[in-house]
Formats: structure tokens, sequence, C-alpha cells
């Protein structure tokens, strides 16, 4: 079982529009409703993959409510294969056709969220279809109190013991301390489970210390924490602060892994335009579902940038499209570095 944790667990709403145009009237065009929150998008993918997740952090009033529903009922997996096409994805050719492996049966994902009484919080991505352009607004998340707080730990610790690994994602809601992420990581290796930590600012510079295996920062986050934009050298740095691992995310230019094993990159076969909201935490559910299966630093690499891109060529946050998938995944580009670790 791998196990993610969602601190700020949110109801995510997408508004397709044919045009955004600013101080304007729009009609909705497509609307799709999903439990979200990075660790809950991981779980939909890790699902999809077919791994057994269980999801644990906060939900509560009647958002929390509808999260929780739609974590129950929602069929887990990609988007609809009549939505999916891997023609969108360009620089196709005859000496790289898409895989024919079968897709796996999507796993469980189990609710293992605590219950509290402030209101889950709602995020709102607005899609330009005719450009594939994203605003996202977010709102703020719920209160959480000291003793909500003790309950998240108790359950945390009870599902430590039965996972294979554990993914801590996100922000804090308010009334978290900021060294919340850095107790958990502590937790998660006393218990002898590896832990991927993906947040940012403070939370992340606390994390870090507490010597995560993993971390996957944006290049944004990665020079908020190192004070440098230069990838290599950024991510060298974030890992001398103490983690074992640093997978930094570069974008359309696909992701920069420095390990105690090497140094890779690794970079999709093409650019691509569509929806990134989600990318990033597809990108951890390839490196944890390639850590859990002991595949090589390469195919988990491999895995994360073909799961990143495809969710972009999805129409919906959260999802990935297959097709795309199985098509990108043996084309990725792996580029290993000389430079020491």
């Amino acid at each position: 079982m791998i196990l993610t944790v969602t601190l700020n667990t949110a109801l995510d709403l997408t508004y397709g529009v044919p045009k955004l145009v600013p101080h304007a009237g729009h009609r909705v065009s497509d609307m799709a409703e999903r439990p979200g929150g990075k660790g809950l998008n991981v779980a939909r993918v890790l699902s999809a993959l077919g791994h057994e997740t269980t999801v644990t952090g906060f939900a509560g009033g009647s958002t929390g409510s509808a999260l929780r529903e739609l974590l129950a009922t929602l069929s887990p997996g990609a988007a609809d294969p009549a939505r999916r096409t891997a023609a969108r994805v360009a620089g196709a050719t005859p000496e790289h056709p898409p895989t024919t492996a079968t897709a796996p049966a999507p796993a469980p994902v189990t609710d293992a969220l605590v219950t509290v009484a402030g209101n889950t919080r709602r995020t709102v991505a607005v899609v330009d279809r005719s450009t594939g352009d994203t605003t996202q607004l977010n709102e703020p998340g719920p209160l959480v109190t000291a003793d909500e707080w003790a309950a998240l730990l108790g359950r945390y610790e009870e599902l430590l013991a039965g996972a294979d690994a554990v993914a801590l994602c996100g922000s804090l809601p308010p009334g978290i301390h900021v060294g919340a992420y850095a107790e958990l990581v502590r937790l998660a290796r006393t218990a002898g489970v590896p832990v991927l930590l993906d947040t940012s600012g403070e939370p992340l510079r606390r994390g870090i210390a507490a010597r995560p295996d993993l971390i996957k920062p944006n290049a944004d986050e990665l020079a908020q924490l190192t004070g440098s934009r230069e990838p290599l050298r950024a991510t060298l740095n974030a890992r001398r602060r103490g983690a074992h691992g640093v997978v930094a995310s570069l974008g359309p230019d696909g992701l920069l892994a420095v390990t105690p094993d090497g140094i890779w990159q690794a970079s999709p076969p093409a650019k691509v335009l569509g929806n990134p909201t989600g990318a990033g935490d597809s990108a951890v559910a390839g490196l944890l579902s390639g850590l859990v299966e002991g595949l090589s630093w390469p195919d988990r690499l491999r895995r994360a940038v073909a799961l990143s891109t495809a969710t972009v060529l999805s129409p919906t946050a959260g999802d990935f499209d297959r097709a795309a998938y199985e098509e990108l995944l043996p084309r990725v580009g792996i580029e290993e570095h000389t430079t020491a670790a």
C-alpha cells in the first residue's frame, strides 16, 4: 500500500471556456468536479497504475462531505477513452508506435481522512480552450485545531505500519505549525518507510532538514529554497541540505534527478500544449510507483515524465491521457550527468 498525505485537501472545480477575456462574462462550455489536493491527485494516478493507495489528511464541512462522496464513487483512472488521442503528441513516428501493453486494472483508494470542524477549501481552474492556458483560484483551507492535528498524527502512525512508501504533499492549512512536514518525515523514517516530500517555502525548508528520501520541487520552489535558478547547481544545493535525493521539475524540459546513485535528466520527446494542472502530482505518482516496484532511476524518471506530459494533454485536472502516456513512455529521453552527486 502507498500512503499519501494531503493536509490541505480541496474540491477541485475545472471550468472550460471557449476564450477567457478579462473583465467579461463567460459561458462555461464544460465543467468537471474532482476530489483534490496534491496527495489525492497522486493517489488517483497511482490507482490507475494498479497500486493500492490510502489517503489521509483533513476534510470537513459540506465541501469536505462532497469531496469524500466523490472519492468513494469516482471511477479511478485516466480520462474517458473516447476523449483520448495520441495524435496530440507532436513528433510521433513509425519507429515509435504506442505501446500495446494492457493497462492494469484500477486499484482501490481507501479514505482515511480525518474529519475537522472547518470547511474544506475549493480550487477553481478556468481553462481557455482556445489556447490551453489555465487560470487557477485557490481558497484558503480550514483552521485545524491542536486536537485535530493530534488525531491526524495518531492515524498517520497507524497507517505507516502497512505502508510501502508515503508521499507528503501540498500546502499547510491554517493552524498547522510550519514544522509539520518535518514531524511527519521523522515519523516515517522511524517506521522505516520511504518518504517523498512535495511542498514549498518554509515547510519545505524545515522538512528537508528531517532528511526525507526524496523531494520534488519545481523550478520556482527550488530557487526559493537555494537562491539559484541554474537547475543543476540548485538541485545539488538542495540535496546538500538534507534530502537523500532531489527530483526537480523543469516544466516542459522534464525532470532533473540528483540521487545517491547518479544524476539524470529526463525530457519528453516534444513540447505539448494543454492544462498543466496536476502534472507535478502525476510525476510524484510515477516516482513512487517506480520506487515500490524496484525500478531503476532512469525507468522511474521515464515513467514520471511520460505521466506528467500525458496529464498536460488531459482535458481534466488530475487525470492523464492513457494513450498518450503509453506512446510517450518509450520515447522519453534520458541523459546521465558525470558531475558527482
